[in-house]
């Protein structure tokens, strides 16, 4: 099991050049449970997660890894206890899966370490979590987008971070792959306990797997909890501009929002 660790964004403003994303943004991450940022379009879900993972300094405020400053600590502790999996990440070209995966130990070793047995069992325990063992000595070019999605999760695993921080995980990726990508990270944060915080655009999706919700709109935090307590027309009216009926999912209980278009109020 992991150990947990408390990640805290207090009263952070971030943003990129003159323009500001987020402003005095507050929130507690549960250690050991798996939270979804949800919100519409540029609302700052992906700024929020690049803060939390040291790519962004905050202008004001902070945030905390077990209360101390995550941008003012050296980089190869962060790392060692959080990992992030960013938008769209870009494989060097050529490289074959087992060597991809194999770079999530980098900030277990010193500039002078070298491969290690724990080393080899992180990386085959990866793969076979993330289900890509078979694919090990494939080329990363060549595989299809559900596979490459894997790859790099199996990669964040090697990595053995107690926090793990998902930007749009299931981006590009059909139905069934969505959900064997979010099968994998829910049996992550249960088995090892792995605190995890995802960025997802399904609300859907968000309400079935998470324990815990963030909803942002324009910067802000609006609201935050369990799916059932968040995930209502109201909110999903204020936060994405759309009437909807939300009802239980006959399969989960979670909250299932059904969208009404203008041709399909019943009317």
């Amino acid at each position: 099991m992991t150990t947990a660790h408390t990640l805290t964004v207090d009263h952070a403003t971030v943003g990129y050049g003159d323009r500001v994303v987020l402003e005095d943004l507050e929130l507690t991450v549960p250690p050991g449970r798996f939270s979804v940022i949800v919100g519409a379009n540029a609302c700052g879900k992906s700024t929020l997660l690049r803060a939390m993972a040291r790519l962004l300094v905050p202008r004001a405020g902070a945030v905390l890894l077990d209360g101390r400053q995550v941008h003012r600590e050296p980089a190869r502790r962060v790392a060692q206890l959080l990992g992030l999996l960013p938008q769209q990440p870009v494989a060097p070209e050529g490289i074959v899966v087992a060597d991809l995966v194999g770079r999530g130990r980098h900030p277990h070793q010193g500039p002078f370490q070298r491969w290690t047995t724990e080393d080899d069992e992180a990386v085959a325990q990866a793969l076979e979590a993330a289900g890509v063992l078979d694919l090990a000595d494939r080329s990363v070019d060549e595989l299809s987008g559900g596979q490459r999605q894997r790859v790099w999760i199996a990669m964040a695993l090697a990595q053995r971070t107690d926090v793990l921080l998902l930007d749009e995980p299931t981006t590009f990726l059909d139905v069934a792959h969505q959900v064997e990508v979010l099968d994998l990270v829910t049996d992550l944060n249960r088995e090892r306990g792995t605190t995890v915080v995802a960025v997802l655009h399904d609300l859907n999706l968000a309400a079935r797997y998470a324990d815990h919700l963030f909803a942002m709109k324009a910067g802000r935090l609006v609201a935050a909890g369990p799916p059932s307590e968040v995930v209502t027309a109201d909110l999903v009216r204020d936060v994405f501009g759309l009437e909807s009926v939300v009802i239980p999912d006959p399969t989960s209980g979670a909250p299932l929002v059904l969208p009404l278009g203008r041709h399909h109020t019943g009317a």
